[in-house]
């Protein structure tokens, strides 16, 4: 990573792109909307280069793939994402990163149908929690691959398990060659945004995450303050970290507001994420980060019947420390949805969805992450001809 001093330059407001930038896209062209302004295909442009509010496919069209595959990423790419979380990354025993949503993969590949590794199967604890099942760091590469993906949550997404079996884990290498085919393809730059997964777990095994993601970007020169490579982590500690070893744009993730960090249980830090998303805590994350990703309770509070409330003062204060805001995950179906937008009675059917995509956007928040890319930028279009 260049100088320490070099990566705090550029940083502020100045970084973030302006609300009301442009929709993407020939339904941007059409409907006359306004168009960011196009950045250097090979080279990119920074954050600033992104319309807003962006459009992050959450393990690329998870409402309609399984996810964190490369039928999920290209999906996305295909439905008009800005940037695709390509992907969740753990390592392998061997020391490679691949793409899945947690360690475990019983619940996202078919390693249960698989007798050879049924000895595997094992009970450890993830993050102060018990968690039995099959976990990566117990695979090579070469045995993982001989796996194949499957729907995370059938019984909501029962449509998705049409595609199980079809595509296996990707290692984060070959997202990086897939992001280059797809930009020379697409004539525009293909944005990624991969999460480091439990560093601290990982870093007890001898399988440091951080070092190893840094080697990787560096090997592909994507390491850049410029590239189009947004790095995050529900650890702190771990953005800390990688601020140190890589030049990327970064993004402290923030759960509930009276959780703590893992690594902060680990070291004794006291502080919760309500410390977190003060202004002295969003202060201090902007000495080593660019954005934050919160889940959008922190943004909109729900009273007692899960409804939206009032906007918190959480935007405003994250942009007067010069900090871009990602929150997380906006879904179609009625079992993720505030109480107010839930439509009938089956949880698994659509919502007002474009009901909650506005009241989100119109807090100010500069992107979100969404399984239904499609239904975000149509919702971004209403939301920029207002």
């Amino acid at each position: 990573m260049g100088t320490q001093g070099s990566h705090e330059q550029g940083r502020g407001t100045g970084r973030r792109a302006l609300l009301g930038a442009a929709v993407l896209g020939a339904g941007g062209a059409v409907l006359g909307l306004p168009r960011a302004a196009s950045a250097d295909a090979r080279h990119g442009g920074g954050l600033k280069s992104l319309p807003v509010p962006t459009m992050i496919g959450h393990r690329g069209a998870s409402g309609y793939r399984p996810e964190h595959t490369f039928g999920s990423y290209q999906l996305a790419l295909d439905m008009g994402a800005d940037i695709v979380e390509a992907g969740d990354l753990v390592p392998t025993k061997d020391g490679h990163l691949v793409c899945r949503h947690e360690p475990e993969i019983g619940g996202t590949t078919d390693v249960a149908d698989h007798p050879e590794f049924a000895g595997r199967r094992t009970t450890k604890v993830l993050d102060g929690v018990p968690t039995t099942g099959w976990f990566t760091e117990d695979f090579t590469l070469a045995e993982l691959k001989t796996l194949r993906a499957v729907e995370r949550i059938p019984a909501t997404r029962p449509r998705n398990t049409i595609y199980n079996g079809r595509w296996e884990i990707p290692t984060f290498e070959e997202v990086l060659r897939w992001q280059d085919e797809q930009t020379r393809r697409r004539g525009k730059q293909v944005w990624i945004y991969p999460e480091t997964k439990h560093p601290t777990y990982f870093r007890k095994l001898g399988l440091g995450v951080e070092e190893r993601l840094a080697a990787i970007l560096r090997k592909h020169r994507r390491d850049g303050k410029n590239a189009p490579v947004i790095v995050q982590s529900f650890e702190p500690t771990s953005i800390q970290r990688l601020n140190k070893l890589v030049d990327n744009p970064l993004v402290v993730l923030l759960s509930a507001a009276n959780t703590r960090p893992w690594d902060f249980v680990e070291t004794g830090d006291p502080r919760t994420v309500a410390d977190l998303v003060s202004p002295k805590g969003l202060k201090e994350i902007a000495s080593y980060a660019q954005g934050i990703g919160p889940t959008l309770d922190l943004v909109i509070p729900k009273d007692a019947g899960g409804n939206l409330t009032k906007p918190s003062t959480l935007v405003a204060d994250a942009h007067a420390a010069g900090l871009i805001l990602h929150p997380y995950t906006m879904r179609n179906e009625n079992t993720f949805l505030p109480a107010n937008f839930i439509r009938g009675t089956d949880p698994t059917a659509y919502g007002d969805v474009f009901g909650a995509f506005k009241a989100y956007f119109a807090t100010g928040i500069d992107g979100v992450f969404t399984d239904n890319a499609d239904t975000g930028l149509l919702a971004r279009e209403d939301f920029l001809r207002r």
